[in-house]
């Protein structure tokens, strides 16, 4: 297949464009796929593994943090050496740490395997969002963009299903295993339906730029997730905190300086990329932090096992894709600013009301704040993803989209480590251990999971009660902060993002209805 230069009005009369889309479909299906499955798996592993909160945090922190460190630099590889081919190649090291992951018995392993799936997520992610400028036009790209995000948001709610039925027969391990033939659909879709698009004229790969990102946002996260066992005050947790703060400034201003950017600052200047951005990061934050509370809620203190939590999880899941579905409709006629602020308080409502529930709330008020959470995210982060990817030139469609991937992933690994961190540091506060010798009292407080095997081991049924009410204030604490920055950020894209007139068709749109019309 020849390797030709991103050209929207060549791309956009292609015919096969839509088959190049289920290329893409299929390999945002596996990221999708995996994000959630490690969640549900996480109380299991946490019992067999014995893991911390902390180290539960770096299991699913290590793929973000490898993931937002490499979004950046993996765009420019596409770029420059073809978008086709970084994807195939993203897809192949995801399928290497994912038989990584399956091999392993010990969290520090796990947690290699993970930092490994997410340098092929990391070349996957970015690529299959760039190549939509080019092969769509702007009247399509809504669409293009709401069917991406929709195969990504699929994947989702099987990964719990398939995940907790893996679980309930098979070893842990499993879960990565089912990712092999998922990546093999993936890369055969790329290799025979999408095309190569490059652009030799983008900025080359900034070495210490990508090393200055990767160990920025990696003291950044340790930090937040060391603080609540160490404590704020500790010295290393200060050093590092500090050290990241430094690492990134550094970053910032080496990238205001070089000639050619790896990280493109002009287009934060950009009003309407930055609110949208940031509308689009904060969904994630939140949604990173719910998917990391959530299991051991539904596990743990309800009392399903993991193929239940699969299944308990779908009705964001479902509110998720129907609004993504329904999204291009809705900005087409209120435009795209209304949308994601009303999205916005959606989440927010859904949150707060989530805030409301007790240990004796049951599932059914769970489903419904989870229900009315998804539609939230979905009229939230598609328009918001679609009027930012409009902000981007196209030739720079690879590194642009990759900057405004970077920000997102990043808003989810704070997510998970700050919110799973007030979460921690609520359980430890509220758990009654009093009664317990030193050494049970300190495994009960590594998590709601530990606290339980100890009660099952010590016949201590008052720290199962204990443990649960703990764990419901920590999820109520994390369900009340995500609210309110939900309510602040649809303010102020309410407030500041500028309105967005319908874009006016081009020759080749005007050309296909007047056809249209004649028929």
């Amino acid at each position: 297949m020849a390797t030709v230069k991103s050209s929207p009005a060549a791309h956009r009369q292609d015919p096969k464009r839509w088959w190049a889309l289920a290329a893409l479909v299929a390999s945002m299906l596996v990221l999708g796929f995996d994000m959630t499955i490690l969640n549900v798996a996480l109380p299991t592993m946490a019992g067999q593994l014995d893991a911390s909160t902390g180290e539960q945090q770096w299991m699913a922190d290590a793929y973000i943090v490898v993931f937002a460190a490499l979004m950046l630099p993996a765009g420019l590889l596409g770029d420059r050496f073809g978008r086709r081919r970084m994807l195939i190649t993203g897809l192949g090291v995801f399928l290497a740490g994912s038989l990584l992951g399956a091999l392993v018995d010990s969290v520090a392993l796990v947690v290699a395997a993970r930092a490994v799936m997410g340098m092929g997520g990391a070349l996957v992610m970015p690529l299959a969002l760039a190549v939509l400028p080019a092969l769509f036009a702007p009247g399509e790209r809504t669409k293009a963009v709401g069917i991406v995000s929709a195969a990504s948001a699929l994947g989702a709610p099987l990964g719990p299903i398939v995940g907790g039925w893996l679980l309930d027969h098979f070893w842990w391990g499993s879960i990565f295993l089912i990712n092999v033939p998922m990546v093999a659909i993936g890369i055969t879709a790329c290799v025979f339906l999408l095309p190569e698009t490059t652009d030799p004229s983008s900025p080359k790969v900034d070495v210490v730029s990508t090393a200055l990102t990767a160990a920025g946002l990696g003291a950044l996260i340790y930090a937040v997730i060391e603080a609540p066992v160490r404590g704020w005050g500790d010295p290393l947790v200060l050093g590092t905190a500090g050290g990241a703060v430094a690492l990134i400034a550094a970053l910032f201003l080496r990238e205001r300086h070089v000639p050619r950017p790896m990280l493109d600052m002009s287009l934060l200047g950009n009003r309407g990329f930055l609110l949208n951005t940031l509308a689009a990061t904060l969904v994630m934050f939140v949604l990173s932090g719910l998917m990391f509370v959530l299991p051991q809620y539904l596990q743990a203190v309800l009392g399903h096992d993991a193929f239940g939590t699969g299944v308990r999880l779908l009705p964001m899941m479902g509110g998720l894709l129907v609004a993504a579905k329904g999204a291009e409709s809705v900005v087409r006629r209120f435009g795209p600013r209304a949308v994601i602020s009303c999205g916005l308080v959606v989440l927010a409502f859904a949150a707060i009301l989530g805030s409301r529930t007790t240990v004796d709330s049951g599932y059914g008020f769970t489903a419904l704040w989870l229900t009315i959470a998804g539609l939230g995210f979905g009229f939230a982060v598609v328009p918001a993803m679609d009027s930012a990817l409009g902000a981007l030139p196209v030739e720079r469609a690879g590194s642009g989209t990759g900057l405004m991937m970077t920000v997102r992933q990043v808003g989810g690994a704070v997510g998970i480590a700050l919110l799973g961190s007030l979460l921690a540091v609520v359980y430890t506060d509220r758990l009654d251990t009093g009664k317990l010798p030193a050494g049970p009292a300190d495994a009960a407080g590594e998590s709601v999971v530990a606290a339980h095997e100890v009660a099952d081991r010590l016949g201590a049924a008052g720290l199962v009660e204990s443990a649960d009410r703990a764990y419901v204030d920590g999820m109520v604490t994390v369900l009340l902060v995500s609210g309110i920055a939900a309510l602040v950020t649809a303010l102020l894209v309410a407030a500041l993002l500028p309105g967005t007139a319908p874009a006016p068709p081009d020759d080749t749109d005007m050309a296909r209805q007047t056809a249209d019309a004649r028929e």
